[in-house]
């Protein structure tokens, strides 16, 4: 019985040591799972799809790649429901359309960058990106003397280069969460509101196209709805958190609390 008892006693500081090792292995796992969660929640790799706001805000884009003669219209329309509208211009139709792009401006509107050619920004190198970036700004700045710091990829294609360029160059680049597919010609007047109306929530930036069937035709509607509802369409510049934001899983920009 003695001999148990000496045994036991003996034991009691390797089962103690036993229990830290169990317990710091304990946390070094929670601290991993945490670490892997962390990376899971927040991404700031990826462009901006959203922006975190209580306000009811919102702010409607539309990029310009082809022709022009809507722009006019769409610019009155958005006037009448005292809506500011942001605009990501091809280098090249800058280029053809110098005055509109200056109308635009002259209306109080953004001007933002959307590359000099359209091209697919995933599949050229980081020189050829930065290429199409710089020489879209600076034919921009031109026009309106002014400089641009919003970008948003050519059909929305992006790698990890392309956010690498952009933040180099001191761009914000900029996506989407509600997409009114005005480019396809199967859509209706109808698709598009309801898409545009049912799916837009504070923060929430909206991509048109112009010169397409339906677009200037639909968006009164669109801005009607969204106003009667308490929205204010404003800029994206003025809906971005400009400090201390992190950019969550799936492209929202949400305040970093830390």
């Amino acid at each position: 019985m003695q001999f148990f008892v000496f045994r036991t006693k003996n034991w009691v500081p390797i089962l103690f040591l036993i229990l830290i090792i169990i317990l710091i292995m304990i946390n070094i796992f929670t601290a991993k799972e945490y670490i892997t969660q962390a990376s899971k929640q927040y991404n700031d790799n990826i462009p901006i799809y959203s922006v975190e706001c209580e306000e009811r805000k919102c702010a409607i884009t539309f990029d310009c790649a082809w022709g022009a003669d809507d722009i006019p219209d769409i610019l009155d329309i958005l006037d009448k429901y005292k809506a500011k509208g942001t605009f990501f211009i091809v280098g090249l139709w800058a280029q053809k359309y110098p005055d509109t792009v200056k109308l635009i401006f002259d209306r109080g509107h953004e001007i933002a960058n959307h590359g000099y050619s359209h091209a697919h920004m995933a599949q050229i190198p980081e020189n050829k990106i930065e290429e199409e970036i710089l020489l879209c700004a600076q034919i921009l700045e031109e026009i309106t003397g002014c400089k641009t710091n919003l970008f948003r990829p050519p059909y929305g294609e992006y790698n990890e280069a392309t956010i690498k360029v952009a933040r180099k160059l001191n761009y914000y680049t900029i996506q989407w969460d509600v997409d009114s597919l005005d480019w396809k010609n199967s859509m209706t007047r109808e698709d598009i509101y309801k898409r545009v109306t049912q799916k837009t929530t504070n923060g929430s930036i909206i991509l048109f196209h112009n010169d397409t069937l339906h677009t200037e035709k639909v968006l009164p509607e669109i801005l009607e709805n969204l106003t009667s509802n308490g929205f204010q369409c404003v800029k994206v510049s003025d809906l971005l958190i400009k400090e201390n934001y992190r950019i969550r899983y799936d492209g929202r920009q949400i305040k970093d609390e830390n």
